[in-house]
């Protein structure tokens, strides 16, 4: 979540971000409604898109301590 908040704010972007996390049923909804929504204001909205887009594209390296 910090990459598409700090790449919307170097673009200079303003965001919304609404987490869908109750801790009452510890993420039972998340495959329902996903993590969380995105909104921004309608002219910034082909830049956002594109920014996520590339963001999902980066490969996940996860390092081991080994």
């Amino acid at each position: 979540m910090d990459i598409v908040k700090d790449a919307l704010n170097k673009e200079g972007i303003i965001y919304t971000i609404k987490e869908y996390r109750d801790t009452a049923y510890d993420g039972l909804f998340i495959l329902q409604k996903g993590y969380a929504a995105l909104f921004v204001k309608k002219k910034d909205e082909e830049m956002a898109r594109a920014i996520i887009h590339r963001i999902r594209s980066i490969p996940y390296v996860a390092f081991s301590k080994d």
